[in-house]
């Protein structure tokens, strides 16, 4: 609302109350001057009859003259107007009629100037709030605009501080995305740098291999520390891209159940060795929109989390779709989670109170990472009487 309009409104809103008070005010003091006049008449009379009673007949004449009317003759006692059948409103110069007539008119009219004014001025708010409504709504997508000057007003005030924080919520935005990047650039420097003692580690190992006299039990335990880095150096590159945003997702239509298949086929060597069986029934073809290599990896990470703290039990797993998601749940028989674990399990590098020996608290956080990245959702709980388990959830839309 500009400068004009908020005068514009102020001026209507003045001659609006001008207008009511000068109606109200006329006619209290047409009243108050008749009650005068009446009053000073009636005092005059008064006296007049008290000095001669005989004068009765001549001033009922003048004042039936006066007023127009015709009233009957009475006793002078007291109030002498009164008794000759006058009213106050009868010495007015202008009929009571009309005296009403023109402050209801003056009334009605400042009352509706009075209305129009509020309503333009609640119609010129309830714009601006609109307006900055849609303003928060787009800078809430990223895309505000540049707020346009509606001149000085009462939201003013208001604008000017919602601009300050959008544009210091923007610059927050801006810091955050770069720190992000920049720890994503160290991250993937870091993975590139262990890659090269991995290597010449694994090189060292292989000739070590080749000598008759060497000890087989310390060049085992080498080659699965050589095993575990190699591991971490991959997972470290893939949470880079992940954090840079570099790592593309191909959805195509997947059967739920080839997926499940996929992975636990990748997984038997790992089955073999602990004795855990993996049941995975077949309820039908249920079609997801997911990239498969990546959706197999994160839930390879979740079986492999299950085994392992399942070791000669079993692992199940089943899944149902409905009109907005398709839910696959994976769990085991064992001792189920810690509570104070379950807040944190997919941090990176958390590794909780009954993690494996060569766990170095990755495979779940790379898992949540790939399924919220395809519009979906992980959680972990546990199972009744005993048992972890994980829940996902794959989006529609």
């Amino acid at each position: 609302m500009n400068s004009r309009k908020h005068i514009a409104l102020t001026a209507g809103l003045v001659v609006s109350i001008g207008l009511i008070v000068a109606a109200v005010s006329a006619w209290l003091v047409s009243w108050q001057s008749s009650r005068i006049s009446f009053d000073l008449l009636n005092a005059v009379c008064g006296e007049v009859l008290e000095q001669d009673p005989d004068t009765q007949g001549t001033i009922a004449a003048a004042l039936k003259e006066y007023t127009g009317g015709n009233h009957p003759d009475g006793a002078a006692n007291g109030d002498v107007l009164s008794d000759l059948g006058y009213r106050v409103s009868d010495f007015s110069g202008i009929s009571t009629a009309r005296i009403s007539i023109c402050a209801a008119v003056g009334l009605l009219a400042g009352l509706v100037l009075f209305s129009v004014t509020v309503l333009a001025r609640n119609k010129a708010e309830r714009r601006r709030i609109r307006a900055l409504a849609a303003y928060l709504e787009q800078a809430n997508m990223g895309r505000a605009p540049v707020l346009s000057a509606f001149g000085e007003d009462d939201f003013s005030k208001l604008e000017d501080e919602i601009a300050k924080t959008v544009t210091y919520l923007y610059q927050t935005r801006e810091q955050a995305v770069q720190a992000k990047n920049g720890f994503a650039e160290n991250l993937s420097n870091i993975a590139h740098q262990i890659k090269t003692p991995i290597t010449a580690l694994s090189l060292a190992a292989q000739r070590m291999g080749e000598r008759p006299e060497v000890d087989r039990q310390g060049l085992e335990q080498i080659e699965r520390q050589v095993a575990r880095l190699t591991y971490l150096e991959e997972s470290l590159l893939l949470l880079s891209r992940l954090d840079a945003g570099a790592l593309p997702f191909h959805p195509a239509q997947t059967d739920v159940f080839t997926l499940l298949t996929l992975a636990a086929d990748n997984l038997q060597e790992l089955l073999s060795a602990s004795g855990t069986k993996l049941d995975i029934p077949e309820s039908g073809e249920m079609w997801i929109a997911v990239d498969l290599e990546w959706t197999m990896e994160a839930v390879m990470n979740l079986m492999k989390n299950c085994i392992e703290h399942n070791p000669g039990g079993a692992v199940h797993c089943s899944y149902a779709q409905n009109p907005l998601y398709t839910e696959i749940l994976l769990w085991d028989e064992g001792e189920g989670f810690a509570k104070e674990d379950l807040p944190h399990l997919f941090q990176r590098f958390y590794r909780g109170r009954n993690a494996g020996e060569g766990g170095i608290g990755i495979g779940l956080a790379l898992a949540k990472e790939i399924i919220e990245g395809q519009n979906g959702t992980i959680r972990a709980k546990n199972m009744r009487p005993n048992g972890a388990s994980f829940e996902i959830r794959l989006y529609c839309h």
